[in-house]
C-alpha cells in the first residue's frame, strides 16, 4: 500500500510502501526447537501450545498464527530438525549404492533421541492428525532415498521388482532401528553389507 504524504512543504513526496513487520527466523527457530525438546521430555500428549510458548519466550498467539494445531507444530519441527540429504547415486553397480545409502541411513537413525522417536510413535498412534503429517514427511524421505538410485539400478540393466521401493522403506528403516535399539549394537561395516547382501538385494531385485 502507497500512501503520498499529505503536502506541506516540499511539494507532497511519495513515501516508500508500508509492509508488514518482517518474519522473525530466530522466533520461528525458538519455537521450533522449543517443541522438541518438550516432545522428548514429557511426551505427545502432555505437550502443549503453552508450554512451547513458555520455552521458547513466544506469544501463544503467536504459534497458533503459523501453526494450525499442535500436529502441524509438532511436524515443522521434526523438518526442522531432519534436514539431512541422502547422497546421490554415484558410478557404482546397484550392491554399492545401497552400501552407501544404508549407511548413510544407519548413521541417521544413529543420531535421532530415542525418547523423541518413542513420543512421535506414540503420538501417531493417538493422534490422527499427526499421524497424518508424519507420513506424508515419511513418503517424501523415502522418495529422496529411493527415486533416483532405483532409476540408475534400471538403466543399468537391473531386473527389479514393481515393490522395490516400498520394499525398502519398509525393510532398511527396522531392520536398523532393530539393530541400534533392541539389540544395542552399531551399524557397523559387517552389518551393513549383511543388510544390504542377504536381505536387500533379494527383496528388490525380481527373481
Amino acid at each position: 500500500m502507497v500512501s503520498a504524504s499529505s503536502g506541506s512543504g516540499s511539494g507532497g513526496t511519495v513515501r516508500p510502501p508500508v509492509t508488514g513487520r518482517p518474519r522473525d527466523t530466530s522466533r520461528d527457530m525458538a519455537i521450533l526447537d522449543a517443541t522438541l525438546a518438550l516432545l522428548t521430555e514429557v511426551g505427545y500428549e502432555q505437550l502443549s501450545m503453552e508450554a512451547v510458548a513458555n520455552r521458547s519466550g513466544a506469544a501463544k498467539t503467536t504459534i497458533y498464527r503459523r501453526y494450525r494445531d499442535k500436529a502441524a507444530l509438532v511436524a515443522a519441527a521434526v523438518e526442522h530438525r531432519s534436514h539431512a540429504t541422502p547422497p546421490e547415486p554415484a558410478a557404482g553397480d546397484l550392491r554399492g549404492e545401497l552400501l552407501r545409502l544404508v549407511t548413510w541411513l544407519g548413521r541417521q537413525i544413529a543420531e535421532q533421541e530415542i525418547g523423541l522417536l518413542g513420543a512421535l510413535f506414540a503420538g501417531m498412534r493417538s493422534d490422527a492428525r499427526l499421524a497424518e503429517e508424519m507420513r506424508r514427511i515419511l513418503r517424501r524421505d523415502e522418495a529422496a532415498m529411493t527415486d533416483a538410485l532405483l532409476r540408475k539400478a534400471v538403466r543399468d540393466g537391473d531386473q527389479l521388482t514393481p515393490r522395490a521401493a516400498e520394499l525398502f522403506a519398509e525393510v532398511a528403516p527396522a531392520v536398523i532401528v532393530h539393530r541400534i535399539v533392541v539389540a544395542g549394537e552399531p551399524c557397523d561395516e559387517a552389518f551393513i553389507e549383511h543388510l544390504v547382501d542377504d536381505i536387500l538385494l533379494p527383496l528388490l531385485r525380481s527373481s
